[in-house]
């Protein structure tokens, strides 16, 4: 048996699977022996690594294409626009056809079903956007950047807020609940729980401010994003959600936290499904160096946490960095599909870096690993997954195969108009203003009004008689009875993972 056989041999699949190229071994490519990832494996997680410019992009659109087309979503971050060609044909052209030829593959050009979102308003996408409150005391303090300290302290400012029943959708209103907190009635409503000192509060207001600044007001509000429209399907193939992020590169802590608040509400709505077939939905965190950087031990823990836990809902993910080292350990060894391009050794940190890498691979009689990371060629990956059985394949060198789909941007303009032309557009594109704590707070310190004089009965040709709804809504008891209901429904939040908000039903 050859060693492109044999290596083969593990990648072996009698179900479903992600075809992602053939075997390479001496500079040999062997077009029939092929690389695939069991889709019944795909939610035990995966790695996409490597140096700028090594073809982590194509990898990515690669396995979104495979996974669409076995009718699973996809949730990608496109930072950008690389990925928005995946709403178009690709172009035949000499260097498809020779991929082709050299992986197997009956390269036909194809498009995907994509939807384009942006975080909050501003962007080309649909807006997409979170309450305050449903983000929760962890994720914020990772985007507002506070020590243990502050982040305690916003966690005991969140709790009051539940307690008392005070939304918090926009930033408007934690600022204006912080503000409360640190006066001399708000400190007398936290007596036995603690309190919120004024230097801490004027820390975590100039960080809001700096946020709001970078356009986090625009991203927090109503109404909010619904995860069950990131898991669709159209025509049978599973769409692909693409979040366009070019206006926050700025500030890449938003998008990254926010991925994160994403899979923690997937983890708390969705139900235990155990081991499935395939994935109701792939996570792709591109920039995941990003997520990491500078995090509390309380936010680690929770990924950990997230990570192992998840995959029992149906939800793979993915972590797509430049260098394996980026993401600790205890959530790395959660990785079951690894897929590294090129790695650069140019210095002491890279060698070390490069030399760790190898130690994270199984051993392998046909590749001197850390002289192969260093040679891979464009769209070529060190490769190892996990069998249908559960354990690790061999390492492959892997020539991968070439998207179907456009390897180009389409373009804002044409980003836009696909953005306003989504089913999603109406549900999202206006943003939704209701009364919540900044209102709430602001009518209890309101000086009472004056007694009037009762006005003249209005004329009718001034102004129509109101309609049936109007009555009723304008009712002042139906009033009382909704702001009853909706501090009811706000005193049922309950707290999980990452300390986003979960309402009982």
């Amino acid at each position: 048996m050859t060693a492109q056989a044999e290596i083969a041999a593990g990648y072996a699949s009698e179900s479903a699977a992600i075809e992602l190229g053939a075997v390479l071994v001496d500079g040999q490519v062997e077009s029939t022996a092929h690389v695939r990832i069991p889709l019944s494996m795909v939610n035990r997680h995966g790695l996409v690594a490597g140096a700028t410019g090594t073809g982590k992009t194509k990898t990515l659109q690669l396995l979104a294409e495979q996974l669409s087309n076995n009718g699973v979503p996809v949730l990608m971050a496109d930072v950008k626009g690389d990925l928005s060609g995946l709403s178009r044909e690709g172009e035949r052209s000499d260097r498809t056809d020779t991929r082709a030829k050299d992986t197997g593959d009956d390269w036909q050009p194809q498009s995907y079903p994509t939807q384009f979102l942006s975080i909050g308003t501003g962007g080309i996408g649909v807006p997409i956007r979170a309450t305050v409150t449903s983000f929760g005391p962890i994720l914020l303090s990772k985007v507002l950047g506070l020590n243990d300290t502050q982040e305690s302290t916003l966690g005991l400012i969140f709790h009051w807020a539940d307690s008392k029943g005070l939304p918090l959708l926009d930033t408007k209103d934690l600022r204006s609940v912080i503000q409360h907190l640190t006066s001399d009635e708000g400190k007398e409503d936290l007596k036995g729980i603690g309190g919120v000192s004024s230097s801490t509060a004027g820390v975590i207001l100039r960080a809001l401010v700096n946020l709001e600044a970078q356009g986090g007001d625009r991203f927090f509000g109503e109404p909010e994003l619904d995860p069950a429209d990131l898991m669709r399907q159209r025509d049978g193939k599973g769409v692909v959600s693409l979040l366009e992020l070019a206006e926050l590169q700025g500030n890449p802590a938003l998008f990254s936290t926010f991925l994160m608040w994403l899979l923690a509400e997937l983890f708390e709505t969705l139900p235990e499904e155990g081991d499935v077939e395939q994935p109701k939905l792939v996570f792709f965190f591109d920039e995941a160096h990003l997520l990491f950087a500078n995090a509390s031990k309380a936010f680690l823990d929770q990924i950990t946490q997230t990570v192992k836990l998840i995959r029992s809902k149906g939800i793979g993910v993915f972590f797509c960095t430049q260098l394996p080292t980026d993401i600790p350990n205890d959530v790395l060894s959660q990785l079951g599909a690894r897929v590294q391009h090129a790695l650069r050794a140019f210095t002491p940190d890279d060698q070390k870096a490069l030399a760790r890498t190898v130690k994270t691979y199984p051993n392998t009689p046909h590749y001197d690993l850390e002289k192969a990371l260093t040679s891979l060629g464009i769209g070529e990956a060190i490769i190892t997954v996990l069998s249908e059985k559960g354990a690790p394949t061999p390492v492959a060198w892997t020539r991968l195969r070439a998207p179907r789909s456009l390897m180009d941007t389409i373009g804002n303009d044409a980003i836009k108009q696909a953005a306003q032309g989504s089913e999603l557009h109406g549900k999202y594109s206006v943003t939704v203003d209701r009364e919540s704590a900044y209102e709430q707070l602001m009518q209890k310190v309101a000086p009472p009004q004056q007694e009037q004089a009762p006005e003249a009965p209005p004329q009718r040709q001034q102004k129509e008689e109101p309609g049936l709804v109007e009555k009723v809504l304008g009712n002042s008891a139906v009033k009382s009875f909704l702001r009853s209901a909706g501090s009811a429904l706000a005193r049922e939040i309950t707290r999980g993972i990452f300390g986003t908000s979960r309402k009982r039903r």
